[in-house]
């Protein structure tokens, strides 16, 4: 499995990435920045992302695969910045990778990025040959201190 990558806990008024335009193509995962800034709230509650329009190759036959992804975490301190998810995710394009690879890839990310208390992403992979993949990964983290 690849490094994870690297990660940037900042305050609101210091992400890098947030206003700054067009955002650039990475060519993989490890480039990326997953940004965080710290959670309004000491109470739980759930942050789902998603989009529809990941992609990625196979591995095997090099063909494009296509997918929609979802983040779902409940934070402890600290909150994942959209628009670097935004780029990370958006790494994966000329990746070759099978879709258990990814989606717990992207799981170990962003634990590694924010240690929240619980997340799931799952990797609903559009089928090719008639059938898709669904990978479902999941982190139990720790109890708010």
């Amino acid at each position: 499995m690849a490094k994870p990558s690297r990660t940037k806990k900042t305050s609101s008024n210091a992400l890098s990435l947030l206003g700054g335009g067009p955002l650039p193509q990475l060519s993989s995962p490890d480039e990326a920045v997953l940004e965080s800034f710290e959670s309004p709230s000491s109470r739980d509650y759930e942050v789902t992302f998603f989009t529809k329009e990941f992609t990625s190759h196979c591995p095997v036959t090099g063909q494009p695969d296509f997918a929609e992804i979802t983040i779902r975490y409940t934070p402890d301190r600290r909150c994942i910045e959209s628009k670097s998810l935004k780029q990370y995710l958006g790494a994966y394009r000329n990746q070759a990778v099978f879709a258990e690879a990814i989606t717990n890839r992207i799981l170990n990310d962003v634990v590694a990025a924010i240690a929240p208390r619980r997340a799931v992403v799952i990797g609903d992979f559009a089928p090719r040959g008639g059938i898709g993949i669904r990978v479902e990964a999941v982190h139990e983290g720790k109890k708010r201190r």
